[in-house]
């Protein structure tokens, strides 16, 4: 900032002459909003759309939720979907520019318990549900993988928490084969909002190239694949993308431990725009969000379902995962 003496200041007032612009600051940039509204009422996960403005260029936004960093990006735009409760919330999204300038605007909405007119449904105990739909070859690369041997065991009571777990096996000789179980749970065109929330135990977590769990729901031609896997390679979650297939989040699974039951929670939605969004995952109490939204598959039938697959890694050695408390909720 220019310094102005007492002298020009003196003379100033008595010519009046201005002298506002050697002390005036350089424009700040601005916040735009796209979504949410300033006050209005909305469903959770939050649809936050912003773009910053400054005669500089951008480096990064942020996204906050009542003061928490939930989301960034590295341009002038920001699109992300940001899970939280319901009542009244402050969001917070603030830039900074190439000049160090940093700049920021809040709003408020309020968040009730879902947009949708259906009402919340949840399946409990999925895990001790008979009549699980399994395959080898189908779950490799393609739809079109190696054949391999596993089974699922329903009703055991160790290891468990309840006295009824069930466990998944994958064995045999061939590289990188993998096996897929899921369990259909009727329709529900209506629901847009997904939580998975399951128990998973491991003698040897090494021994799975990866653990993949998903919930897919289809429809009016597509086929919204909320696909997640934890890979052993990078120890760390990638989602499904249609397009993209299997994309990186950099969000770490390394917290899954051997002769424990790790907990997993994951949040998703289909949103109005009609896209597959990865809202967030909870690993054993450690919640990050994802914000990642990709488009659907097309696809012909009309189902809800969860999903669990095992991955062998290239020694193929035999290994379990129980499964328990596995319950999908949506509305």
């Amino acid at each position: 900032m220019k310094l102005v003496s007492p002298e020009t200041i003196r003379r100033s007032i008595l010519t009046g002459v201005a002298i506002l612009s050697a002390c005036a600051p350089a424009m700040a940039g601005s916040i735009s909003y796209s979504s949410p509204s300033s006050g209005s009422t909305v469903s959770s996960p939050i649809h936050v759309k912003a773009s910053a403005s400054s005669s500089y260029s951008i480096r990064y936004m942020n996204i906050y939720l009542d003061g928490n960093k939930v989301a960034s990006g590295t341009s002038s735009s920001i699109d992300k979907y940001v899970s939280s409760g319901a009542g009244s919330h402050r969001i917070t999204v603030q830039a900074e520019d190439s000049s160090g300038s940093i700049f920021k605007k809040s709003i408020y909405v309020t968040v009730g318990s879902s947009s949708s007119s259906t009402s919340t449904k949840t399946f409990s105990n999925i895990d001790q549900m008979s009549k699980w739909s399994s395959c080898s070859a189908c779950a490799g690369a393609n739809g079109d993988g190696p054949v391999t041997t596993y089974s699922q065991t329903l009703g055991l009571s160790s290891p468990s928490m309840d006295g009824n777990s069930t466990k998944f096996h994958i064995g045999g000789s061939t590289a990188y084969a993998n096996a897929l179980w899921w369990k259909q749970l009727g329709a529900n065109s209506s629901a847009r909002h997904f939580t998975y929330d399951l128990y998973f135990y491991l003698k040897n977590p090494s021994l799975a190239q990866a653990l993949e769990f998903d919930v897919n729901q289809s429809l009016n031609g597509k086929k919204y694949i909320f696909g997640t896997e934890c890979v052993k390679s990078t120890k760390t979650w990638k989602v499904y993308s249609a397009s993209l297939k299997w994309v990186n989040t950099g969000i770490s699974c390394a917290g899954i431990t051997a002769y424990k039951w790790n907990h997993l929670v994951w949040e998703f939605q289909r949103t109005t725009d009609g896209k597959v969004s990865f809202v967030s995952v909870s690993l054993n109490g450690v919640k990050h969000y994802v914000n990642r939204s990709y488009a659907p598959k097309s696809g012909t039938a009309n189902e809800i379902n969860v999903a669990f697959q095992m991955d062998g890694d290239k020694y193929m050695t035999d290994y379990d995962t129980w499964l328990e408390k596995v319950k999908l909720t949506y509305w």
